[in-house]
């Protein structure tokens, strides 16, 4: 790039001194053309592309004010020379702002070059004054070379939800009375006798379940794993976490049912365990490698939203939801008939 400017520089440099001349020896002024016909004539050659249009980068917002959890739409445009490329960064970071959505534009021709852009839909959750930081983007050039550009940092203001300053202030008032009667004292004494005999019967009715163990213990039978880890997927794929956008808490919950029906099926600790952890564990208990990548496959989407901050679409969600059942169900195990 620093061709290109030496070259402009000389062009206007040796088109003024020839103007002057011009000018001193009684002559017309040149004309405009003659910027580039004399330095031809005078042995002044440039490389092919000279005079293109140099890289630049704009930035623009569609608001500067927002209140918290508010969408705002961050627009960065590189100007770049025909046949030039652009690189957006791989992995991009604007804390405090958290990036929901990124829609990069194809190039597009503009006067000497290309335009490309890319609209950052961001949101908040800190109020106050904040600002989005630089980041760097890079145009590279036909020849290979790089140039990078960076954005400039953009501050907004971040408020809180408003709340009704104009209503009425008034006195604290006391706690009610309650009336206290006849009725109410004959009800208050059957229930300190019926609690207790309520208690006591609910006691009675789950004791008759316990069951002794071969070695004389009492152990209260538990229901099977797959039975608990279905009725919870199907609680969960009825709930409105997904209509109220909750995309972490939908996959968080559902990463938690699995692990611990990993947990009770195949006796590995897989809540207290990473999911690489997880599956060195189901391969250490003889499982099936086939249920390992199956594993593997579910939790790997749940760890991006839940460490990633990925924002997958609620039928994406719900496919990971159906993968986790299908999972459930392919690993039931089988019992054998004892015959008669």
């Amino acid at each position: 790039m620093g061709w290109r400017r030496g070259a402009v520089g000389l062009r206007r440099r040796v088109l003024a001194c020839l103007q002057v001349l011009s000018v001193v020896a009684g002559g017309p002024a040149l004309p405009a053309a003659a910027g580039i016909a004399l330095p031809v004539a005078f042995g002044l050659t440039f490389p092919a592309g000279a005079f293109a249009q140099e890289p630049r980068i704009t930035t623009r917002i569609d608001t500067t004010e927002l209140t918290v959890g508010d969408r705002v739409v961050y627009s960065v445009v590189v100007e770049h020379p025909t046949g030039s490329q652009v690189v957006w960064p791989d992995s991009l970071s604007l804390a405090p702002f958290e990036i929901l959505d990124a829609r990069v534009s194809p190039a597009v021709a503009s006067g000497d070059g290309l335009t490309t852009s890319v609209d950052l839909v961001l949101t908040a959750f800190e109020l106050g004054e904040l600002e989005i930081p630089s980041f760097s983007v890079e145009v590279v050039e036909t020849d290979g070379s790089v140039t990078t550009l960076d954005t400039n940092p953009y501050g907004l203001r971040v408020n809180s939800i408003g709340l009704d300053e104009g209503g009425e202030i008034r006195d604290v008032k006391g706690p009610l009375a309650i009336p206290f009667g006849t009725g109410r004292a004959l009800l208050a004494i059957l229930a300190t006798i019926l609690l207790p005999l309520l208690a006591y019967a609910i006691y009675r009715r789950f004791a008759r379940r316990d069951v002794p163990d071969s070695d004389g213990a009492i152990r209260i039978p538990s229901r099977p794993a797959h039975e608990t880890a279905l009725e919870a997927l199907e609680r969960l794929e009825r709930s409105p976490l997904l209509e109220r956008g909750e995309i972490k808490e939908f996959h968080i919950r559902v990463s938690d049912i699995l692990r611990l029906y990993v947990e009770e099926r195949f006796q590995v600790p897989a809540l207290e365990l990473t999911t690489r952890d997880i599956l060195t564990g189901m391969k250490a208990a003889g499982v099936e490698d086939g249920v390992q990548q199956g594993l593997r496959t579910f939790l790997e989407p749940c760890d991006l939203v839940k460490f990633a901050k990925a924002k997958p679409g609620p039928e994406t969600s719900m496919d990971t939801l159906r993968l986790g059942r299908t999972l459930v169900e392919d690993t039931i195990p089988v019992v054998e008939e004892v015959a008669p």
